[in-house]
């Protein structure tokens, strides 16, 4: 049987690489086995910032099992699973034969995917009885966003006027009509202008009764409909823009790819959360880790001003001195606003020299790195790991993203809780990925944001962030 040749070989190869770090690795092996042995749907929840370790207990069933699977990967997974994981397999004598590209392979091979291959070989019809291996689930529905995208820049309007030379000068006065009124509007701290369908709709008309039409044209004349949103992103600075649509909801546009075959989703998911990315699975198992025995130092004094008090700044540095003088490991400290956090690392430069930088990816022992919550979460994992993380407002995504805007307009329209069904579990997904190198290094989280103590929903970060323990006074280490 699969499940116990794969406990005997993961148990051979722990032994051969000593000690494990993450305690669930036979647990997991066993799951999986059972899973592609059965072709069930079968959804793990690990605990968010595991040890990636995880994924040998993944990759032993994978080595040893006949079935025709896919594996959809981000570019980073697919660098460890290469450079890391296989030769640790190879090292006991399993080979994991891998192939990739979105035409599936011979029999007996792993179909490497990334998430655009999947969106391909979805519409090529490619991918027929493959059961599906997801191990970074979390990430599933932004990177099929990204791979659903059309993006369209001054290259392609060119080339859309060459190929209709008919109708060049309506579309030249299409693009311009567009170009005057996106450039007009206030762009926000991300560049970004939203663009309505009334806007796009004379020339969605124009282009319907043309052809055939240069990619990706055609692309973006099926991507119609309520499910999808359009902004620009601006460079006022040569007063260019390039047009940007996306799905709302990625799965809607790939109907039945989770539905229709055996899947194995693996994501860092709170129980509490409910259902994941819309799927029923088959079988359920929460693998987080034991419970920790010292729970997280928090710093988060009543009484904080909001974000946008006008004295938020002065508070936030004054707080950031404080916390920064007693510390002698790595400082992080997390600001999403741009003007903001260029403005609060020019000021503790100031005061504490070259220790201080923007988004390093070399800090000094007892550095501190003022970065956005995105940069950090790219890049945690190949940092040092802090001893002080810095929360200056809680991720809760903005509504002048305009993605972010179309998504809580659709649960509005719907009568939805758009905050708790959200903005609200996205940011707190956020916080504990973001947290977990804290807990690994017995360090301490300062959260800056009057609103975690001011608001009702301020209790359910709290809760996400158990086991924590208040400090209430600030002291040297």
């Amino acid at each position: 049987m699969l499940e116990a040749r794969a406990h005997h070989q993961l148990k051979a190869l722990l032994r051969q690489a000593g000690e494990p770090r993450w305690p669930h690795h036979l647990t997991l092996s066993r799951l999986v086995a059972r899973s592609l042995r059965r072709a069930d749907q079968t959804l793990i929840r690990l605990a968010p910032g595991s040890d990636p370790s995880w994924l040998l207990g993944l990759l032993v069933p994978l080595a040893l099992q006949p079935q025709r699977v896919a594996m959809v990967v981000s570019p980073a997974l697919r660098q460890r699973l290469l450079q890391v994981e296989l030769p640790r397999l190879e090292a006991v004598g399993l080979s994991l034969a891998c192939w990739e590209g979105p035409q599936p392979p011979p029999a007996g091979q792993l179909w490497l995917l990334s998430h655009e291959q999947l969106v391909l070989a979805w519409r090529l019809g490619a991918l027929a009885d493959h059961q599906l291996v997801l191990p970074e689930g979390e990430l599933l529905e932004p990177l099929l966003r990204q791979a659903l995208a059309v993006v369209i820049d001054t290259g392609h309007w060119e080339q859309l006027r060459r190929s209709l030379p008919a109708a060049a000068a309506s579309l030249l006065q299409l693009h311009e009509r567009l170009s005057r009124r996106l450039l007009a509007r206030p762009c926000g701290p991300h560049q970004q202008v939203a663009i309505a369908p009334e806007e796009e709709a004379p020339l969605r008309q124009l282009l319907a009764v043309l052809g055939p039409l240069p990619e990706p044209w055609p692309r973006w004349l099926e991507c119609a409909g309520e499910g999808w949103t359009s902004w620009a992103q601006v460079n006022p600075t040569v007063l260019q823009w390039q047009w940007h649509r996306q799905p709302l909801q990625p799965l809607a546009e790939l109907p039945g790819l989770l539905q229709e075959r055996g899947v194995v989703l693996v994501g860092p998911w709170p129980e509490a959360q409910g259902p994941v990315l819309g799927f029923s699975p088959q079988v359920q198992l929460s693998l987080a880790d034991p419970p920790l025995l010292d729970p997280l130092p928090l710093f988060a004094p009543q009484g904080q001003p909001l974000p946008n008090a006008p004295h938020y700044d002065t508070h936030l540095l004054d707080q950031c001195r404080r916390l920064v003088l007693g510390q002698s490991g790595l400082t992080v400290v997390l600001v999403d606003d741009e003007g903001l956090r260029l403005q609060l690392t020019s000021a503790l430069a100031a005061e504490f020299g070259s220790r201080v930088g923007h988004q390093l990816t070399a800090p000094e022992s007892n550095g501190v790195i003022c970065c956005s919550w995105p940069w950090w979460l790219e890049h945690q994992a190949r940092l040092p790991l802090p001893a002080q993380l810095v929360a200056a407002t809680l991720p809760i995504a903005s509504l002048e993203d305009p993605l972010t805007a179309a998504r809580v307009a659709a649960l509005r329209l719907r009568g939805r809780d758009w905050f708790r069904e959200l903005l609200l579990p996205e940011a707190l997904q956020r916080l504990q990925l973001a947290v977990a190198g804290v807990r690994r290094n017995s360090g301490r989280l300062a959260v800056l944001d009057g609103r975690m103590r001011r608001r009702g929903w301020g209790r359910t970060v709290l809760q996400a962030l158990e086991p924590w323990v208040a400090l209430t006074r600030l002291r040297p280490d």
